[in-house]
């Protein structure tokens, strides 16, 4: 199971051991100091469109009007941290986030 995520985001943090704590071998790469290969990001617009980028985030709002007008591949490329997080690949499929629904779709 790949593992998208930053290692000081706490809901990443949760998700993680929730994910141990069922089994799962994670392979965890931290989006700011790993990185994110641009065929992955491309592969996470074309999943989930737009709420991929964390328009809420602070770094979202540091950014000027024409920078989050930009395409959001380029935008994760350049600023990783604005990825909603955490994104988890497992057997084929993508889940956004740690909500409930991928809690109940990973967790059972």
């Amino acid at each position: 199971m790949d593992f998208y995520g930053l290692k000081t985001c706490d809901t990443c943090r949760k998700a993680e051991k929730a994910l141990r704590s069922h089994g799962y071998d994670l392979n965890v790469i931290d989006v700011r100091s790993d990185g994110v290969p641009k065929a992955e990001l491309e592969r996470f617009v074309e999943t989930f469109g737009e709420p991929v980028v964390n328009r809420r985030s602070t770094t979202w709002r540091g950014l000027s009007d024409a920078e989050q007008a930009g395409n959001p591949v380029e935008l994760l490329a350049n600023h990783p941290t604005l990825m909603k997080r955490p994104v988890i690949g497992h057997e084929g499929r993508l889940y956004l986030g740690w909500g409930k629904d991928v809690q109940d779709a990973l967790l059972g």
